[in-house]
C-alpha cells in the first residue's frame, strides 16, 4: 500500500509543476507588454 501512495504523490507533483509553469508564462507575457 505504501508504494502506491508514493506513486500517486509523484503524479500529483508533476501536475502541480505544470500549473506553476503556466502561471509563470502568463506573468512574463503581462510584464513584456
Amino acid at each position: 500500500m505504501g508504494s502506491l501512495i508514493k506513486k500517486r504523490r509523484k503524479r500529483m507533483r508533476k501536475k502541480k509543476h505544470r500549473k506553476l509553469l503556466r502561471r509563470t508564462r502568463h506573468q512574463r507575457r503581462a510584464r513584456g507588454k
